[in-house]
Order: structure tokens, then sequence, then C-alpha cells
């Protein structure tokens, strides 16, 4: 009798499926957040996976701040007519129009905590009863904590103190009028997992995961491209290097690390010999020891 095997990343992959399926079954109006970045690139294409050969019965949300990467808008585009889905954008320069919310000022403002008012507004607005998100649990404490199905109630905040059991992967979806779920199928992926997931699949992805040469400034020991959004302090001087992104965020606040991985076989390598998170890049993680859950407490990704 043949053994039926299946590798690590088969394994991620079918509890992925399971998950997203699972929402789809448990909610009338679901959508998936898309920033860009490889997470929500490898959870678009799970979620072909998933319902393959129909189409992804669900759109893709873009809450675009306004300082996105012209690489990250050019691939989104891209991705939405490739896999023929229906996106939907939340902008954050609308809700700073509208009074929804105030543009920071100084050299270390940032729209990434605006996102969330836009976020919560679109929601509200398209009436999603579920948001399946790319966080994974690995990368930061705050998320570790979450659960695959993170319950909102009705003004969109998360209580880290009250998560529903998920014993069995038996999931629990109920939820009051208002409310809703974010829903993270990827959480017990690892970076290397993502990694190893796009090289298998050869799924493509933006370029400035790859090495290049940009023009950046190195501030509080990230280093920032430069961009008509990041205001320069007087001592800081732009510089050309080769450099890649670990995330994808917002220019002013995603730092990049030098690199010379130009192929997924080198950024395979380089992930796993580095002994820092990739978070550890990004401006908006340091703003305080709990940035992070403060900002997923308020109704954050």
């Amino acid at each position: 009798m043949s053994q039926y095997y299946l590798s690590h990343l088969k394994e991620l992959e079918a509890e992925a499926v399971f998950v997203i399926r699972e929402v789809v079954a448990q909610f009338e109006n679901p959508a998936l957040l898309f920033s860009g970045g490889k997470d929500s690139i490898v959870l678009a294409y799970l979620s072909r996976k998933a319902f393959y050969p129909a189409k992804i019965p669900f759109p893709l949300v873009h809450i675009d701040t306004g300082h996105n990467f012209p690489e990250t808008m050019e691939y989104r585009d891209w991705l939405v007519n490739e896999l023929g889905v229906r996106l939907v954008v939340g902008s954050v320069q609308e809700s700073i129009d509208k009074g929804r919310v105030k543009e920071e000022t100084g050299y270390n403002a940032s729209r990434n905590a605006l996102q969330t008012v836009t976020l919560l507004d679109t929601i509200e607005q398209h009436k999603f009863g579920a948001a399946m998100g790319g966080a994974r649990r690995d990368e930061e404490k705050a998320r570790a904590k979450e659960r695959f199905f993170s319950h909102r109630d009705e003004f969109g905040q998360w209580d880290p103190k009250n998560q529903r059991p998920e014993l069995w992967n038996l999931f629990n979806g109920r939820k009051h009028m208002g409310e809703h779920f974010r829903v993270f199928p990827i959480s017990n992926w690892t970076e290397m997992d993502v990694w190893q997931y796009i090289y298998a699949e050869n799924i493509p992805i933006p370029k400035l995961y790859f090495s290049h040469e940009r023009e950046v400034i190195i501030r509080d020991g990230a280093i920032l491209s430069t961009s008509p959004y990041l205001k320069l302090k007087p001592d800081e001087v732009p510089m050309k290097k080769i450099v890649r992104f670990r995330t994808c965020g917002d220019m002013p606040i995603t730092g990049a690390v030098e690199s010379d991985a130009d192929t997924l076989e080198k950024i395979i390598a380089e992930v796993a010999s580095s002994r820092k998170t990739e978070r550890g890049t990004r401006a908006d993680d340091k703003r305080s020891e709990t940035a992070m859950e403060d900002r997923k407490k308020s109704g954050y990704f």
C-alpha cells in the first residue's frame, strides 16, 4: 500500500485553502485585504487555487494611502487583471479631504495609522462581513496572539483578551449586526514558508523585493527610499545603494536592506541566514513597544 505524504508547504497550503473556503461558507460578503506585499499576493493566489476553475468569489480591497511605491501600484493593477477579480479601493486622501482624519506633519510624518479609519469606512460602506489578510504570527508579537478568525466589534476594535477558541480548527463566525471578522489564513506560515511557496509556485512578485540600485537616506538606522513624501532633515544626504525590501508598505516608513539578492534562490538563502525580523525595518513599528497592538485594537489590519 502506497503512503500519502504532504510536504510542510502543502500542509500549510491545504490549511490556508480550508480557512479561505470556510470564510466564503460562513460569511455573505467577504473580501481580501490587499497591500501589494508578498503575503497578500500569496493569499490571492491561494484564493484562486481554492475556487479554481471558478473565479475568486470576493473582491480585493486596497487601502491606498497615496504614499505607495509606484512598483506596488503597477503590480496591483497587473494582478487584478491577471486574476480577473474586482478591485475596491479605499482612499486615505479622501478621508483627509473629508476631515475624517488629520494629516501628520514633521520629519516622521506617516499615513500608516490613518489607514485604520479609511479601512473601517470601506468595510462599513461595502458591508463586508469578513476581511481576510496576510498577517502571520511570526511577524510581530501582537499578531502572534491573534486567532485565524479575529472578531471585531461594531467599532472595528480588537480585544486580545476576548478571543474565541478554535479547537480542532472549528471556527465560530457568528456576529451581531455591525460587527465583522478579520481572518488570517496564513497565520501559521513563516517568512521562509512564504518565499519557498512563491518559488515553488513560480508566483510573480513586485520588483521591490529584488536587489536594485535606489537613492536612499539613513535615518535612525533604517534605510529609507527618497520620495516626495519623505521630508529630509538638514543633515540627511541622499546616496545610492544596492538594496531590496523585505516588506512592502508606505515609502516614508518602509526600510530597505542592503542586499545583492536578485533571484528568489538568493532571497531564500538570505532569509535563512538573517537574524533580524522582516518588520525590524518598519519605522511604524518603532514608535512604541506596543505600536502594532495599539493600532490593531483600534481597527488596524
